[in-house]
């Protein structure tokens, strides 16, 4: 038996695509392949909680503080109150940190993403019974990676980082902060565009990098038709009675401007010109951005938005969320701060087309006109016109989201990724 460590930045009920990477990877490795994994994260559930006090965090009495489904789950505080000068020097007085020869520009931009974990620092220095053979950290570009690399180096055990590296984006071009994954034993990469940044253009050797793709439980989405009159119907709880005929545009993620949840509202009126029975349904965290241009939209009487947020959902399969999936005409996620995107796959096992942003690894990700259309990323008019293109042509819908079905079911299922990630480090062990 191997043991594991896993060190994500924050873990469920906290929600991302990397959150729940981790949470499935540990679940099928230990009981599929008989690993030990034990998993180390802090206590935040939001992203503000990763740097400051105000964000949410969850409290020792929860009672998924301490095990989430079959596994053990260590959370550690957050500290606050040290400057970042102060947090750099504690480091300085670890010897292994040292032997890390990370710059002090580099490490300091690591500790304001945070989440600095002295408590967890400390445990696992003066802890005599931590025994692994590998460790592995997810994602770029937050302090727990500077921890796995420390770890490593103490252990002198292999270290693993899935870097979700969202290289479309400005903020991930930081060369200060990219020179950290030349440290890492190896690199899971998310798609072949994403392995090809990191080798040009951040110069990672070719050999140190895996391409792994995400999963999705594609069972659970997949539309039973005999078995529907059983299953929860989002448009029977959420649509009035005349509207149940009406179509559904699904949006599921962080509703800020990176994923393209602001560039789908301001699509919103362009798409009502032609298309009037339309429902919008958003699933995800909100930004202030978000509800700013929410409030100008459902000004325009013809809009029918629906909202969720975390607080209004019980987790990645909550059936509010499993509904709208299966009912949705389309799903729409135009992002430019995707690494992969687990919710495309979910819309594909549930057999419905996608239509995201040309831009990062996403053409990678959706093969245009086989499963699904690409657009200009924040191109309201472009949004607008591939969804209307979509909606009214039943044949082409049908093509996509099939072709796209299929597709999930061969190759991105979990088991799928788990068995490559298991290989990955058989590799390095």
């Amino acid at each position: 038996m191997n043991n594991i460590l896993y060190l994500p930045t924050r873990y469920f009920p906290a929600i991302s695509g990397a959150e729940f990477y981790f949470q499935r990877m540990a679940e099928i490795l230990t009981s599929k392949y008989n690993y030990k994994i034990d998993i180390y994260t802090s206590n935040a559930i939001d992203f503000k909680a990763l740097r400051d006090p105000k964000g949410k965090v969850l409290k020792p009495d929860n009672k998924l503080f301490h095990k989430v489904n079959s596994l053990k789950i260590k959370r550690f505080p957050i500290n606050y109150n040290l400057s970042e000068n102060e947090i750099y020097q504690r480091l300085k007085n670890i010897e292994s940190f040292n032997s890390l020869n990370l710059s002090r520009e580099c490490v300091t931009k690591f500790i304001k993403n945070g989440p600095y974990l002295e408590d967890l620092i400390k445990f696992f220095i003066t802890s005599n019974e931590e025994n692994y053979d590998l460790i592995h950290t997810t994602f770029f570009p937050y302090f727990n990676l500077v921890i796995c690399l420390l770890f490593g180096k103490i252990l002198e055990v292999p270290t693993i980082c899935t870097p979700f590296f969202h290289f479309s984006n400005p903020r991930y071009s930081d060369s200060v902060l990219n020179k950290i994954l030349s440290k890492f034993d190896r690199i899971i990469a998310c798609t072949y565009i994403e392995k090809k940044i990191l080798v040009d253009k951040f110069k990672i050797q070719n050999e140190k990098i895996d391409v792994i793709p995400m999963g999705v439980d594609d069972k659970i989405f997949r539309s039973n038709r005999k078995m529907q009159t059983n299953h929860y119907k989002f448009k029977e709880h959420f649509f009035h009675e005349k509207e149940k005929k009406f179509r559904l545009i699904l949006y599921c993620g962080n509703k800020n401007y990176e994923k393209g949840a602001i560039s789908i509202l301001k699509s919103i009126p362009l798409i009502l010109e032609k298309i009037k029975n339309v429902y919008f349904v958003f699933i995800g965290p909100s930004s202030k951005a978000y509800n700013r241009e929410l409030s100008k939209i459902l000004k325009f009487k013809r809009a029918r938005i629906i909202n969720f947020t975390p607080d209004n959902l019980t987790g990645y399969y909550d059936k509010k969320k499993i509904a709208a999936f299966k009912e949705a005409d389309l799903y729409l996620m135009p992002s430019r701060t995707d690494a992969f995107g687990i919710a495309f796959l979910e819309a594909w096992a549930a057999g419905i087309p996608v239509i995201g942003a040309r831009i990062g690894a996403t053409p990678e990700v959706i093969r245009e006109n086989i499963d699904g259309l690409l657009v200009e990323f924040d191109n309201p008019l472009d949004i607008a016109q591939k969804v209307i293109k979509l909606i009214k042509n039943k044949r082409l819908k049908k093509k996509l989201g099939l072709s796209g079905q299929h597709r999930v079911s061969q190759s991105y299922t979990w088991d799928i990724i788990a068995k490559k990630t298991h290989n990955t480090y058989q590799n390095l062990l």
